[in-house]
């Protein structure tokens, strides 16, 4: 398992990829599943900004590509004062596939890292009545 400091190492790194030319706003993102497996995502923009997809879905999507379903946390960098929020849809996204308990690290520019769980993140989620 990496450490907090190389888990927000390949965050930032992540973050670099980002192809973000409209809003000069990258942002990436590092999940870890419960099989100890790491995926990173950045955020890609596209003139059309209802089509762009942000850091957190892309590495999640990654991950659902590749036969992962189970995650335990995720790492979110963006250059911000403050630590990084996901949006909502990033957040019914991670609701799908994060148990409450899962840990999501926040984290601003200057690596504060603010710690919440999915259930904090998002309190009334949206689930299957399955």
């Amino acid at each position: 398992m990496l450490t907090t400091d190389e888990l927000i190492d390949l965050t930032i790194k992540a973050s670099q990829a980002a192809y973000a030319p409209y809003s000069q706003f990258k942002v990436g993102a590092t999940l870890v599943s419960k099989s100890g497996a790491i995926y990173q995502g950045c955020n890609v923009e596209n003139i059309s900004y209802g089509l762009t997809n942000c850091a957190e879905r892309t590495a999640i999507f990654r991950a659902i590509s590749e036969g992962e379903r189970a995650f335990s946390c995720l790492y979110v960098y963006g250059e911000t004062d403050q630590p990084i929020s996901p949006c909502g849809a990033c957040r019914q996204v991670m609701a799908e596939f994060f148990e409450p308990e899962a840990e999501i690290c926040l984290i601003s520019k200057n690596r504060a890292i603010k710690k919440v769980t999915m259930a904090e993140l998002l309190p009334y989620q949206f689930k299957s009545l399955k």
